[in-house]
């Protein structure tokens, strides 16, 4: 098998405030915390080789790609995040052509901070906008206004920073369609030319998630749109950017031609990763037979990643590995082909899945594209894509 340059993933859990539907591992923390978890940062980072021979991966020091994510990076002292790239320069070898990734706050990008990420070789930014309509970020604790955003873009451009992503989140309290529809108006009318959109994820790890589980009205829960509209909403942003000619390529994400994120393509297309620090996930090739690849997460407790340096290692068998090539792959609008499938796995097992493939079909879930023996999700596939990646779950098959 050949070699395929790493991705680095670098997670930074530090927020200025922690936003009522947020279900990561980050919060507010004390500034003292930063310079004691940048060192463990960089210690991991130092320590890669060792930890992927214990871990039963190989190790790859070509990168082209880095994604700093959390969490809000750009609350670090610039020093400390010119001392995590400058590790990582150290530690592997960053293609000249590597896209690099970070996440801001609106609102928190003035003339050093985006000076500090220029030194740091950043080219491009992610936004987390999740609306242009002021009352909705405000709902949900975020401290940023419209014209902040704005100003943000126009200073990342004259910086020479052009390739920035704007996150939307569809189903926020007090969301209407109309206000929807602003928010996505004004989304094409910044020229980004990478855009991602999700649907308000309700699950208890939130606080707002977990007052709307519990019925409950404190932070706007009540305020909610219900199943059917977000529904409504996420289908309406994928029209209007299609026609902004910012097509969908990914279940949530979409961009203009050529500004796809490479980094994210990684996880989708099963390319190995590496992740440091809080709640950061790993996947390297194997160098046995039996296993293809291994997965190893970090705690995702700042307390205990600071405490402990144990990995939860899983191996990822063949069967696994197709079970990922199929959900992940079809979380892509150019779908998975079958023969290229076959050809890696194996026809024998594949029966199984032409035969899964065929129901969904039947169901209006996946259609056939593009090249021969190809297939890809439908419209109301993308809406009901975790019952369809049910649907794949093979572990009790043994494939040869």
């Amino acid at each position: 098998m050949s070699r395929m340059p790493l991705g680095i993933y670098v997670s930074v859990p530090f927020c200025r405030t922690k936003c009522s539907y947020c279900n990561f591992a980050s919060d507010v923390f004390s500034r003292a915390v930063f310079e004691r978890y940048v060192d463990r940062v960089c210690a991991d980072i130092q320590s890669a080789p060792q930890i992927a021979t214990e871990i039963g991966g190989q190790f790859e020091r070509a990168v082209d790609s880095i994604y700093l994510g959390g969490g809000t990076p750009t609350v670090l002292e610039a020093a400390q995040l010119e001392r995590i790239f400058e590790t990582l320069r150290r530690q592997f070898d960053i293609s000249s052509g590597a896209e690099v990734t970070v996440e801001c706050a609106p609102g928190t990008l003035t003339e050093v901070v985006i000076e500090t990420l220029l030194r740091c070789g950043v080219n491009r930014v992610s936004l987390g906008v999740q609306s242009f309509v002021d009352q909705e970020a405000a709902a949900v604790g975020r401290l940023h206004k419209r014209t902040a955003v704005l100003a943000d873009i126009d200073r990342l451009r004259n910086a020479g920073i052009a390739n920035i992503n704007i996150d939307l989140i569809a189903g926020l309290p007090h969301q209407t369609a109309d206000s929807w529809k602003s928010s996505i108006a004004e989304t094409i009318a910044t020229a980004a030319p990478h855009v991602s959109v999700y649907m308000l994820e309700v699950d208890e790890n939130s606080r707002l998630g977990s007052e709307l589980l519990a019925g409950g009205k404190r932070y706007h829960a009540h305020f909610v749109p219900d199943d059917d509209a977000m529904a409504d909403f996420y289908l309406d942003a994928c029209d209007r950017l299609q026609s902004a000619a910012i097509a969908q390529y990914e279940i949530s994400n979409f961009a203009r031609e050529g500004f796809e994120s490479k980094h994210n393509l990684k996880y989708w297309t099963r390319q190995p990763y590496f992740g440091f620090g809080v709640d950061a996930h790993s996947m390297l090739r194997s160098g046995t037979h039996d296993t293809e690849s291994v997965r190893f997460p970090t705690s995702d407790s700042l307390e205990k990643y600071m405490r402990e340096s144990t990995l939860q290692r899983t191996a990822v068998s063949q069967a696994q590995a197709l079970e990922e090539s199929l959900f992940l792959g079809l979380r892509l609008s150019r779908g998975v082909n079958l023969r290229e499938l076959s050809g890696k796995f194996g026809g024998d097992v594949m029966s199984d899945v032409r035969a899964t493939i065929a129901e969904c079909i039947t169901t209006g879930l996946i259609e056939p594209c593009g090249e021969k023996e190809s297939v890809r999700l439908t419209r109301r596939g993308r809406l009901l894509s975790n019952e369809v990646f049910e649907k794949f779950l093979l572990m009790d098959k043994v494939v040869s």
